[in-house]
C-alpha cells in the first residue's frame, strides 16, 4: 500500500484531491492509504517518515509549503515531494527540495493522473530497511545498513553512519530490538555494533569504521561466536 500525505489549507481541493485519489485507485487497481494535514508546521510537527509521496500546497497560513518541504529533507531525504501551486514561479524553487514535480491549481484529472503514476514509478522498490529515530527536530529515517554501530552516551544514543553520526532520544534497549533483526550485536554495555562491517577482533576491541570497540568480558564468546556465525553466513 502506498502511504500519501496531503498539505492543503483549502477544502474544495482538499475534496477535488481525494476524489482523485478514489477514481486513481478504482482505475488502476492501486492501494493507496491518505493522511491530510492542513498546514506545513502540522506535517513537520507530527512527521513520522513513513511516507512515500507528499502532495504539498506551497501557499499556506502559517508554514508555506517550501519551508515545511526544507525540514522535512532534514529528516527524511527518500519521501517524494510533489507541490501544489496557482504561481509556478514557486514552484521552480522546488529543486532547491528535491521536488519530483508540481501540479498547478485547478488541477486537472489527467494532469494529476500521469504525474501521481510518474511519482509512484519513483518509489523505491528495494529491500532496505529503515529505523524511525526520535531526534531533537522531529523524527528521522535512519538506513539500517548505512549504521556502523551505537553508541550511549549519557542520556544520548550515538547512531555512527556513513554519514556522520545522529544523536537521537532512543534507549540502547529499544535499538537493540530493533536492530537485533539485522545482524547486529550488544558487544558491551555501550556498544550495538553492525556485524556487516566488523573488520577483527584486536586486544579484546572489536575493530569496526577504524575504531577499537571493547567488547565485555562476558559478551566475549558470545560475540564470537555471533560473528562466525554471521561470516560463515556471508560466505554463502
Amino acid at each position: 500500500m502506498i502511504h500519501i500525505a496531503i498539505v492543503e489549507d483549502e477544502d474544495i481541493y482538499i475534496r477535488q484531491l481525494t476524489e482523485y485519489m478514489e477514481r486513481f485507485q478504482k482505475e488502476f487497481s492501486q492501494e493507496i492509504r491518505l493522511s491530510f494535514f492542513r498546514d506545513g508546521d502540522e506535517i513537520v510537527e507530527k512527521y513520522t517518515a513513513d511516507y512515500n509521496i507528499i502532495l504539498m500546497d506551497i501557499q499556506m497560513q502559517f508554514m508555506d509549503g517550501m519551508t515545511a518541504a526544507e525540514k522535512i529533507r532534514e529528516m527524511d531525504k527518500k519521501v517524494i515531494i510533489m507541490f501544489i501551486t496557482n504561481m509556478t514561479s514557486y514552484a521552480v524553487r522546488g529543486y532547491e527540495v528535491d521536488a519530483l514535480d508540481y501540479m498547478v491549481k485547478p488541477v486537472e484529472y489527467f494532469s494529476f493522473c500521469q504525474k501521481l503514476k510518474r511519482a509512484i514509478d519513483r518509489i523505491p522498490q528495494s529491500n532496505e530497511n529503515y529505523l524511525l529515530l526520535p531526534v531533537e527536530t522531529g523524527v528521522l529515517r535512519l538506513n539500517v545498513k548505512e549504521i556502523y554501530y551505537v553508541e550511549s552516551y549519557g542520556h544520548q544514543m550515538i547512531f555512527v553512519t556513513k554519514h556522520g553520526n545522529v544523536q537521537s532520544r532512543m534507549t540502547m534497549k529499544k535499538a537493540e530490538e530493533e536492530l537485533l533483526q539485522y545482524d547486529f550485536f550488544r558487544c558491551a554495555k555501550s556498544y550495538l555494533v553492525n556485524m556487516k562491517y566488523v573488520e577483527g577482533i584486536q586486544e579484546g576491541c572489536c575493530m569496526i569504521h577504524g575504531e577499537r570497540l571493547q567488547v565485555s568480558r562476558q559478551k566475549r564468546k558470545e560475540f564470537m561466536e555471533a560473528l562466525v556465525n554471521y561470516m560463515s553466513e556471508a560466505a554463502r
